[in-house]
């Protein structure tokens, strides 16, 4: 038996792989001698909706923390003066600029108390993505979108890397039975993104002169039902939660040489 996805789900997938592949196809690596900065935040704004929980239905032993038995899913964090973490900014139409530098922990993919750690992922176009579970249990990092593998995890702290060869949107869950697992990872054909960290903050250096779309991408923090889902251990059908569509803003941004720029977004239900 073979694990089920729906049409919608898949369709979101292929739909936001082939948005962000688009977003850039030949980006050209040169010296960048009199760039300057892009800085920002992403703030709330309204009443911040409730925390999205799920129920722990399996291997409580392991991926109950701090005597709950709900997990968080990790779809909107807000923090104290209201900047939003995990939204994933970009420079939208730029062709060249400084080479990959990308932090190297948004490059490995761990699986601890039932959770991927980090839960958003930027790997650059071509390079590997490092994987391992520190959980003495079966997980499975199941992808859809721009990457498409299907890994078992069945001992821990066993790494496994695999080349992510196309750029785009990556969903990411466990077809293991912990059905709340999910992330996202960007693989990305330029350095010019950035995941907000607990303050909302962003930041890009090295940027030559000119003119540029600056783009907020969110994951989307509602749930728009459920879906059969398969747990390839006890080989039952299992319910996985369906999100609702991710969410864009876009702004312009003008770089001077060796100047700096700021852009703020405001992100909300409404």
């Amino acid at each position: 038996m073979r694990p089920l996805i729906t049409g919608y789900s898949l369709l979101l997938c292929l739909l936001a792989a082939s948005i962000f592949a688009a977003a850039q196809s030949n980006y050209k690596v040169i010296a960048v001698t009199d760039g300057g900065t892009i800085s920002g935040t992403v703030k709330w704004s309204g009443p911040v909706p409730h925390e999205l929980d799920y129920p722990i239905t399996k291997d409580p032993q392991i991926c109950e923390t701090d005597g709950k038995k709900t997990a968080d899913l990790e779809r909107l964090i807000v923090g104290p003066e209201g900047g939003v973490a995990n939204t994933i900014v970009y420079i939208k139409n730029i062709t060249e600029g400084k080479a990959m530098d990308l932090p190297e922990q948004r490059r490995h993919l761990d699986q601890k108390h039932c959770r991927y750690v980090p839960h958003i992922l930027l790997v650059p176009e071509g390079a590997d993505l490092e994987m391992q579970s520190s959980d003495a249990t079966l997980h499975t990092i199941h992808m859809d979108g721009a990457a498409t593998f299907n890994l078992p995890f069945p001992f821990t702290n066993q790494v496994v890397s695999r080349a992510m060869s196309t750029p785009g949107l990556v969903n990411l869950h466990c077809n293991g039975g912990h059905v709340w697992m999910n992330a996202e990872m960007m693989v990305v054909p330029h350095p010019y993104y950035a995941v907000t960290d607990e303050s909302g903050r962003f930041e890009f250096t090295s940027v030559p002169p000119g003119a540029y779309q600056i783009v907020a991408w969110h994951e989307g923090w509602g749930l728009a039902g459920k879906e059969q889902a398969y747990d390839v251990l006890t080989e039952r059908a299992v319910q996985r939660p369906i999100f609702t569509e991710p969410k864009s803003w876009e702004k312009p941004v003008t770089v001077n040489s060796n100047g700096s720029s700021s852009v703020n977004f405001v992100i909300g239900n409404k």
